[in-house]
């Protein structure tokens, strides 16, 4: 009787694979465990707008309501108009060789931004955020805070990483990237002037 291996080591296979698994789980080895993120349910997702709503005595609860609405039905519209596919990845890359209209990072939080300016928020403030800024792997997602309070204090909106489903956290607890705001760029995309202290 002879005995065959059923599994062989084959060293250009293996590298591959772990190639491969970087590639797919970019962020398993810089992952922080901190805080996970969570996934909008509804346009009334009442955790979003609980969170949104506690942020600071002032937060009316209809802004906050409004804004969870506005983020979560802003995913899932772009998500049909862009014919988004999953991981994010795959879908730069039909953006990037001409094969869908958009879906990148930028393209998410811009369209987000835009619709949320729209509110005329009064108790809440808008933030473009930027991570691995000036990268291959920058990611920008919009911020709210109360009106005056910090950056770091704030909600992340993220509607690209899952494709089109509105993902949250709190912008020191995301598990995968540290973020930095960037007001300039904010005012740019919403094609405003930024006044600069002489």
């Amino acid at each position: 009787m002879s005995f065959r291996r059923a599994c062989c080591f084959n060293a250009p296979t293996a590298v591959a694979v772990l190639v491969l698994a970087a590639l797919v789980c970019p962020f398993s080895a810089t992952a922080r465990k901190r805080e996970e993120l969570v996934l909008a349910r509804s346009t009334e997702d009442p955790v979003l707008t609980r969170r949104l709503f506690g942020l600071a005595p002032g937060v009316s609860a209809e802004e906050a309501r409004k804004v969870a609405a506005v983020a979560y039905t802003t995913g899932r519209e772009l998500k049909r108009e862009w014919r988004v596919v999953w991981p994010p990845g795959v879908q730069n890359f039909l953006v990037n060789i001409g094969r869908r209209k958009g879906g990148l990072c930028f393209q998410w939080a811009t369209e987000l931004l835009i619709r949320l300016d729209a509110l005329k928020l009064e108790t809440l403030e808008l933030h473009w955020a930027e991570s691995f800024a000036t990268t291959a792997s920058e990611h920008n997602v919009i911020v709210i805070t109360a009106k005056g309070q910090p950056f770091e204090k704030g909600i992340l909106l993220d509607n690209w990483r899952y494709g089109g489903q509105l993902a949250w956290a709190s912008v020191a607890g995301d598990p995968h990237y540290r973020w930095s705001e960037n007001r300039p760029e904010m005012n740019r995309r919403l094609g405003r002037r930024t006044i600069t202290a002489r």
